[in-house]
C-alpha cells in the first residue's frame, strides 16, 4: 500500500470498469487482489470491498460483480 503513494504504477492500481479498481500486491510470496471503488463523498477515500489470493491471470468476474454489489450497498447506507 505504501509503495502506491509513492509511484504511479498502472499495474499497482487497474480500473477493472466504470467503477471499481483492483490494487495488486505480492504478500508471502502469493498475488494479491484488493477491490475498491472512490467514494463520491470524499476526494481522496477510496474504500475497499474485499480481497483475493489470486490463482489465474484473468479477474473473476464474480469478484467482479461482488464488489459492484458492494459497492451500491455502501452508497445506499450513507
Amino acid at each position: 500500500m505504501e509503495k502506491s503513494r509513492e509511484i504511479h504504477d498502472p499495474e499497482l492500481f487497474k480500473k477493472l470498469n466504470k467503477n471499481i479498481w483492483e490494487f495488486r500486491t505480492k504478500y508471502a510470496n502469493r498475488q494479491v487482489r484488493l477491490f475498491a471503488f472512490w467514494s463520491p463523498d470524499e476526494k481522496a477515500l477510496v474504500v475497499c470491498t474485499h480481497g483475493i489470493y489470486k490463482r489465474t491471470q484473468k479477474t473473476p468476474l464474480k469478484e467482479i460483480v461482488k464488489a459492484q454489489r458492494l459497492r451500491v450497498s455502501y452508497l445506499n447506507i450513507r
